[in-house]
């Protein structure tokens, strides 16, 4: 047993570890289960000053703050140590999965926000990601989605600056494409397929969120870019809030440039070709 976690553990609950293993994932550090000796379970993640895991367990307290979307509790956040509340999973993300995440976002979209943004800084992916308050969703995704992304991938050397200059003539004209939201919605924002917890064609719980104020469209593209949902999410989350006409036609392609740009930042390779082929289709 990990014998500084368990101290840390038993300093923080007052109960000591009776058993602490390793578990999948994590992006700036190690994951672990624990089994307290009252039979509690929690979820550990260690890392690094500097890891983001302070502003990750600032990012579930604020959604179980704001909003009923259904995520770990939060015991303890420092950059060192989050520890959770462990969500029982079984099954993957079938129909009545999809149906009932629907119904959970279309709830989570309908929190407003009083700007594009968020009052901190998030993360994504284990990178930064700027939230300063805008009023206009364009500018912002302009802004602080593709062009902020874009330099970071450019100069981690990921992508050329012809790319970079492809990206910066497409957020000159995005209004072509992109109306302005009825308001800013919150979003998880980063949904996938590994965020998603499910049990027995239920959703358990939502993990790892970057979250902001945007337009749900955003959200609603990224969870089609790996497949995460399918029609019977949106048969029924349109059921909820309808939606606009050209979404699945244009802009969901346009959306997805930004998780494909912080997946150009973090692995380079074949997504800078999916990042060309989305600019090529929309003239750029």
């Amino acid at each position: 047993m990990n014998i500084g976690l368990e101290t840390a553990i038993r300093d923080i609950t007052g109960i000591p570890a009776e058993r602490i293993a390793p578990l999948s994932g994590g992006c700036v550090g190690d994951v672990y289960r624990v089994d307290l000796a009252n039979g509690q379970r929690l979820v550990a993640k260690t890392g690094q000053n500097g890891s983001g895991l302070a502003i990750e367990g600032m990012m579930l307290k604020s959604l179980a703050r704001l909003s009923n979307l259904p995520v770990p509790d939060v015991l303890h956040a420092e950059d060192t140590l989050l520890l959770m509340q462990f969500i029982a999973t079984a099954g993957g993300i079938n129909g009545a999965a999809q149906e009932h995440a629907a119904e959970l976002l279309a709830d989570l979209h309908n929190v407003r926000g009083d700007a594009f943004g968020f009052d901190l800084d998030t993360l994504i992916g284990g990178l930064h990601q700027p939230n300063p308050e805008t009023g206009r969703w364009r500018d912002f995704f302009a802004q602080h989605r593709l062009l902020y992304m874009g330099r970071e991938a450019l100069n981690a050397g990921r992508m050329s600056g012809g790319l970079m200059d492809r990206i910066e003539v497409l957020a000159g004209k995005l209004e072509r494409w992109i109306e302005e939201p009825e308001f800013p919605s919150l979003l998880h924002g980063d949904m996938w397929t590994g965020n998603v917890l499910c049990n027995n064609g239920r959703i358990a719980g939502f993990i790892d969120p970057a979250v902001y104020f945007g337009d749900p469209e955003i959200e609603l593209a990224f969870s089609t870019l790996f497949g995460t949902f399918g029609q019977a999410f949106f048969s029924r989350y349109n059921e909820f809030r309808p939606l606009r006409a050209g979404f699945f036609e244009e802009r969901r392609d346009l959306y997805n440039l930004y998780p494909l740009l912080v997946h150009v930042r973090l692995f380079g390779g074949s997504y800078v070709g999916s990042v060309e082929r989305t600019l090529s289709q929309f003239g750029c």
